[in-house]
């Protein structure tokens, strides 16, 4: 029986990743910043353990009490919605800790049983911004296609091993905690200069308006795809909306 970890599994895409490697029979290690009762269902498949890719010592805990896994799941990140003049470089950094420095930290701690062993996958969950050029997404943006590249050129060093990277970009989803952050967080209006407001405003309606939108269960089943997938494909759109930008490309 294989065993998937799955980073930011409290809500949203990594629940739902979890709870989809479950039932397909997966031993699933769910890793949370805050690890409560009632976000996942009892198991003896199903383990919460502490993980936050920002701190080096809960990496190494968690991987120590996870023991072998199979498979890593990138998932935990941090939104940013704004104009970049109005993006205070400190809220920059923070977003760089944990969608960048913390899916590479997680990777590396990772690598050395997956070597060894000459098999495994990382999945790194990015975004669809990086199939198209988004407004008021400058700094979140620039943290996902930081791990594109990264995962374009891991996935080289790794295949000598036996083991694979690949990422799974999802489109826009409204239905999630991130979501909400995102869109409804009052930073947002900090982060929005006056003289862009206008112009923000009406972005930002167009984006809820659009007609297609990416579900959570997209996402889980687009990265089970992924990890089961054997053509050496590298990016896996996950959601219409997503798959339709990388179409468009």
């Amino acid at each position: 029986m294989k065993t998937v970890l799955i980073t930011g599994a409290s809500s949203g895409y990594g629940r739902e990743t979890a709870l989809y490697f479950h039932s397909q029979g997966w031993n699933v290690i769910a890793t949370m910043r805050t690890p409560r009762a009632g976000v996942l269902p009892e198991s003896d498949r199903l383990r919460v353990i502490e993980l936050d890719v920002t701190k080096p010592e809960t990496i190494t805990a968690a991987f120590e009490a996870a023991g072998p896994v199979d498979v890593l799941v990138n998932n935990a990140g941090v939104p940013s919605i704004g104009v970049f003049e109005g993006t205070p470089m400190a809220r920059v950094r923070d977003v760089f800790e944990t969608n960048t420095f913390g899916v590479m930290a997680t990777t590396q701690a990772v690598l050395p049983q997956f070597r060894e062993r000459g098999s495994g996958v990382v999945v790194n969950v990015t975004s669809s911004v990086v199939l198209g050029h988004m407004p008021l997404s400058a700094v979140y943006k620039a943290s996902k296609m930081a791990i594109e590249g990264f995962t374009a050129s891991l996935s080289l060093e790794l295949a000598p091993f036996g083991v694979q990277a690949k990422t799974v970009e999802p489109g826009a989803c409204l239905t999630t905690n991130f979501a909400a952050t995102a869109t409804n967080d009052a930073s947002v209006d900090e982060l929005v200069p006056a003289p862009y407001a206008p112009w923000a405003k009406k972005t930002m309606d167009a984006f809820t308006g659009q007609d297609l939108f990416t579900k959570e269960s997209d996402v889980a089943e687009t990265v089970w795809h992924a990890v089961h997938d054997t053509t050496g494909q590298l990016r896996f759109p996950a959601g219409p909306d997503a798959v339709w930008l990388a179409q468009a490309k």
